[in-house]
């Protein structure tokens, strides 16, 4: 039993036709003549055709301007250092390019980014084995390489700031280049190296700075003994010829003496990375000019190649 009773609106059973559809549209893929995307042929309209393109180029150029924008991007948050980004672009080498190398063998692939090694450098104590290995990769790689001074550091000679090779005036984008190398005169207690800045943690001492620079170059001694001793030499020119006592320079001396007295270089059959930093060392000590016979003889042997030029350039500045 109903509480109320109400009447009928309308007398008797109406049928509703409800639709199937919100809206209506016609098909845009039938192929009609005069209308929708695509002919009677199947060829698609050129309009159409003309705004793909359009699209691509778009999508191009955003992906060329998100990698210029990703390798500023590591070299504006390289912590303490004061880089007029304005002055990256102008920064380049002046050693002829050899030939390129496949960086992504030795490092992975870093799509879009510039590799960018940063060096923090005391201009009392310059590093010269650096700068050696910095001409070396200038003949391999294309290298965007730029000096700067730290706010830290109130006078540099002029051969130090020039000791990358002269600027060149042209505009070069970042994408022409394999590397960047950026050289920072800063009050540091030893070199430090920052590469790829966002995800390796700094590298400190000329020496170990060095090695990560000749694997760039060379994979170095496939041997254990050969790698060994090539380490042997670079530790022996960084804490005796370089920062030793006076005993520890003469009996470095005495070792260099007789090891050059079997070989014309300290490793292998070549130039290697024990060369350049017990050359470097030698040089920045000053017990260059008071060596034993053999040692003056590699030296001399050293000197014959125009990569050292700018270590011995860097050394009258002082």
């Amino acid at each position: 039993m109903s509480m109320y009773q109400v009447k009928a609106v309308s007398a008797g059973h109406m049928e509703v036709d409800l639709p199937s559809c919100m809206y209506k549209l016609p098909n845009i893929h039938e192929q009609k003549s005069g209308c929708g995307h695509a002919h009677q042929n199947g060829e698609v309209d050129p309009a159409v055709r003309a705004l793909e393109a359009r699209q691509d180029e778009i999508l191009r150029r955003l992906y060329e301007l998100k990698a210029t924008v990703d390798g500023l991007t590591k070299t504006i948050t390289t912590p303490d250092a004061d880089i007029d980004v304005a002055s990256l672009s102008q920064g380049m080498g002046s050693a002829v390019f050899t030939g390129p190398a496949d960086l992504d063998s030795l490092l992975g692939k870093d799509y879009g980014a510039l590799r960018d090694i940063v060096v923090n450098a005391d201009p009392a104590q310059p590093p010269l084995s650096l700068l050696v290995l910095h001409s070396l990769l200038c003949q391999r790689y294309k290298v965007l390489s730029a000096v700067h001074v730290h706010s830290s550091v109130t006078a540099i000679p002029p051969q130090l700031l020039a000791c990358l090779g002269p600027r060149n005036t042209l505009n070069h984008s970042r994408h022409d280049f394999q590397l960047g190398f950026t050289l920072i005169w800063k009050d540091v207690p030893a070199p430090q190296m920052k590469f790829s800045v966002q995800n390796m943690c700094p590298i400190e001492g000329e020496g170990n700075i060095a090695r990560f620079l000749y694997r760039l170059l060379s994979p170095g001694p496939q041997d254990a003994v050969s790698a060994t001793l090539m380490d042997s030499w670079v530790d022996t020119a960084i804490f005796q010829l370089a920062e030793g006592s006076s005993k520890e320079k003469a009996a470095a001396l005495r070792a260099l003496n007789g090891a050059l007295g079997r070989v014309a270089w300290l490793v292998g059959s070549d130039l290697s990375l024990a060369d350049i930093v017990c050359y470097c060392a030698l040089l920045r000590s000053g017990s260059n000019t008071s060596a034993p016979a053999n040692v003056q003889k590699w030296m001399k042997s050293c000197e014959n190649l125009s990569h050292f030029n700018c270590a011995y350039q860097v050394l009258q500045s002082k």
